[in-house]
């Protein structure tokens, strides 16, 4: 079989098993309503949480980072590309999450690679929960530690697992904090007990929690007052911030680290000038617009109140992110596809994404979805339940 012929029956594979995957072509803005294939649609399948990709206070920084610093950062960080709007968004980040230092990635993908390959090597343990990010997973295979999977949010499996690597030199427990297909909450008080009782290093991927939770929107850990305790704390400068890039927050020293050592940081063109300004402006509004965040969670309260009654499996959720659990990976795609017929987008999620048998709709919230938004999508929900 030629190499032609193999990746067309790996195609066709893919087919049968109702796990292929097309582009949906999206034009105009990120909001609650999009134009996908020039079809209007109500958008309940994005992570601009906040509702703020599209906020003019976002476009005009962007604009006037253009106009004093050009479009590209010219090189890495480490030869010419250290612009001062990176340490500027740099001490902002840090002053936001409460933490000595912060240092900007290009993507919470690289990030999580650089960081787990940085900080753990042959001899070492990283335990991460059975749920976490595809990044997170290759960046526990790059690291070449052991990698030891416990169950999801799983305190004893935990411990039992610190238990078996105590002769490990260094042991670092990674978790999301919100989790990106479940919208469930870490136990992260009862993971960083255990990491210091066991001698661990923690670490905490807020990706989707960044903008969203603590009195200033700093994230899970900073809600939960676990900021000293924590060695690194991941994010993301999409998602709830509405832009691109991703940051690591925690000590100078930890950021000392990871200029010298990690590949994904030291071995890239730098985020452009107009994404940090993005980023910067973005912070602000976190912080001085807590009501966005208060209609993001009337949202989520309305939709969840409306879907219960319809008899759909819900699972429980403490985010945005309401996952409907259908299982079977072609009856997922399938009502996803009617529901979009019928003007609603809410993707369908199937294996690997999701562990085999849990396929489900990701809904996801925006501060920006109104009443009748939300009313609409109840509406279409109820009548494609019916017709499948």
């Amino acid at each position: 079989m030629n190499a032609q012929s193999a990746i067309q029956k790996e195609l066709q594979d893919l087919k049968n098993s109702s796990l292929y995957r097309t582009l949906k072509s999206v034009a105009g803005e990120q909001g609650p309503v999009l134009i996908i294939d020039g079809r209007e649609v109500l958008n309940f399948s994005s992570n601009n949480y906040l509702g703020i990709a599209n906020h003019p206070a976002l476009a005009q920084a962007a604009k006037q980072a253009i106009d004093h610093y050009g479009c590209g950062s010219g090189a890495s960080r480490l030869i010419s590309g250290n612009m001062t709007l990176h340490e500027e968004l740099e001490t902002r980040i840090a002053g936001f999450k409460g933490t000595e230092a912060a240092l900007v990635f290009n993507s919470g993908f690289q990030a999580n690679t650089g960081i787990l390959s940085t900080l753990a090597g042959e001899g070492d343990a990283i335990l991460s929960d059975a749920l976490n990010h595809a990044s997170i997973i290759d960046g526990c295979r790059l690291s070449r530690a052991e990698a030891v999977v416990y169950a999801h949010c799983d305190l004893e499996q935990l411990e039992a697992a610190l238990k078996r690597v105590a002769r490990c030199r260094r042991k670092l427990i990674v978790t999301e904090s919100i989790f990106s297909m479940d919208g469930d909450e870490a136990p992260l008080a009862g993971i960083v007990e255990l990491a210091e009782r066991h001698g661990a290093m923690v670490m905490v991927d807020e990706a989707h929690a960044t903008g969203l939770y603590g009195a200033s929107g700093a994230g899970v850990v900073a809600k939960l007052g676990l900021g000293d305790r924590v060695l690194v704390q991941m994010g993301t400068l999409g998602k709830a911030l509405g832009g691109f890039g991703a940051y690591v927050a925690g000590s100078r020293a930890l950021r000392e680290l990871l200029i010298n050592r990690c590949r994904s940081f030291i071995f890239t063109t730098s985020l452009p000038p107009a994404v940090m300004a993005m980023a910067i402006a973005a912070i602000d509004l976190v912080k001085d617009e807590p009501q966005r965040r208060d209609a993001l969670w009337q949202n989520c309260r309305h939709l969840t109140e409306g879907l219960r009654p319809l008899g759909f499996r819900l699972e429980a959720s403490s985010s945005p992110i309401l996952p409907l659990i259908i299982g079977d990976a072609a009856k997922c795609m399938k009502f996803s596809e009617q529901l979009l017929e019928q003007g609603v987008f809410a993707q369908g999620i199937r294996p690997p994404t999701v562990p085999p048998g849990t396929s489900r709709l990701r809904i996801t919230l925006m501060a920006t979805h109104t009443r009748d938004h939300i009313e609409r999508a109840l509406k279409v929900f109820e009548e494609v339940r019916a017709a499948v």
